[in-house]
């Protein structure tokens, strides 16, 4: 088995996913190759909480161009996944001290 905290990266820090917390839903960093029952097991493995559901998804690296010699270099691609927990359990992700 891989080891969970090489599945889940970083969490995702926007508006829209602190909207989603509110609702028992986290967004992470996962790694490209995770399957959606490997980020379900690293989560319930590192936080210790009850997973419902795992969506994730692809994010294609945009396409950027050098200052200098125009050539066309590609930003890595990533892979999200939307956890959706179980009613009562949260993640102490981001706690105000």
């Amino acid at each position: 088995m891989k080891d969970p905290r090489d599945i889940i990266i970083a969490p995702i820090v926007s508006e829209k996913s602190y909207a989603l917390i509110e609702q028992g839903v986290y967004t992470f960093k996962v790694h490209v190759d995770a399957s959606k029952p490997e980020i379900h097991d690293a989560v319930e493995a590192i936080w210790g909480v009850k997973v419902v559901k795992v969506n994730t998804l692809n994010r294609r690296g945009k396409y950027q161009r050098t200052r200098n010699t125009q050539r066309i270099g590609q930003r890595p691609s990533t892979k999200r996944a939307i956890v959706t927990l179980a009613a009562g359990s949260e993640i102490p992700l981001f706690e105000n001290n």
